[in-house]
């Protein structure tokens, strides 16, 4: 095994776990997962069946990263943020077939308690602010924030803020 998993934790058959990822208490990667090097996986973190992850990914505490949500590289996802990944959900009506993708490319940031409604695609580097809600796909190198999120600046790779898209794209 070329990877960290704390006794704790429950790694369920058929997935691919990159060389250098940590697997901390009490988490549970389901079924068909892809997880990729290097990445860390908080303390109470569920990965559902077929869930993506590319390399050097973070996930902290507290998350659920739901079928239908795919991370590029390099993906930050803060304590307690929320994924769906069916628009209209009933307790009685059995919705799996309808289940929304949701793209996260490569460098994306989202902050603590955010939400990230299904079906969107958020561009790279773009950066969601703690406890926003987003609705809509996101632009590159966007700073969100707000429920629902608005984009209210730039950001570079770095995290910086910037006056315009052209100032947050160089590097």
């Amino acid at each position: 095994m070329d990877y960290f998993k704390h006794e704790s934790s429950y790694v369920d058959e058929n997935c691919t776990i990159g060389k250098g990822t940590k697997i901390w208490h009490f988490c549970h990667i389901m079924s068909g997962c892809v997880i990729g090097e290097d990445c860390n996986i908080g303390q109470n973190v569920v990965i559902s069946p077929n869930v993506v992850l590319g390399r050097n990914c973070k996930i902290q505490n507290n998350v659920s990263v739901y079928t239908g949500v795919r991370c590029e590289d390099d993906v930050f996802l803060g304590p307690s943020m929320v994924f769906t990944n069916v628009l209209n959900p009933r307790a009685a009506v059995c919705r799996k077939d309808e289940y929304r993708e949701t793209i996260l490319k490569r460098g994306v940031s989202v902050g603590a308690n955010a939400t990230i409604v299904c079906g969107h695609t958020l561009g790279e580097y773009c950066m969601i602010g703690a406890g926003a809600v987003v609705t809509k796909d996101v632009p590159a190198f966007a700073l969100m924030a707000g429920n629902p999120a608005r984009q209210i600046g730039w950001v570079n790779r770095h995290g910086d803020k910037c006056a315009s898209l052209q100032e947050a794209m160089q590097d």
